[in-house]
């Protein structure tokens, strides 16, 4: 009985261990250079995520959040998240997420891309 109960535990931990968001894909990707400004970030996660309680943010090389503090989830993609962008010049920009799984982990990270014109 030990060792089912032992074996029990193993498998459950390691089902929430897999139940973290973390970033599966991102347009513009994950250190890109791209030639024009893109219209929004979106990054699609691993889990489905919880948009009320979950962040994107871009911020230029000085620091500025620039994006529009829209985000808005996927209507048919409820692990993927959208925030929009004004028009960008040339330059290397930082997003920052902070997002809350359905099961309610939170996973963080960052990264950047740049353009060039």
């Amino acid at each position: 009985m030990k060792r089912l109960i032992f074996f029990l535990i193993l498998v459950v931990g390691s089902a929430r261990l897999e139940a973290h968001a973390f970033l599966k894909d991102a347009d513009p990707g994950v250190g890109s250079t791209i030639q024009t400004s893109p219209g929004e970030v979106r990054i699609r996660f691993t889990e489905n995520i919880e948009p009320a309680v979950s962040s994107i943010q871009v911020f230029d090389a000085s620091g500025k959040e620039v994006d529009k503090r829209d985000l808005h989830l996927d209507r048919s993609d409820h692990a993927l998240l959208h925030v929009s962008l004004p028009s960008l010049g040339a330059g290397t920009y930082k997003v920052v997420w902070l997002v809350v799984s359905v099961d309610t982990h939170v996973t963080n990270g960052n990264f950047t891309f740049r353009i060039v014109r």
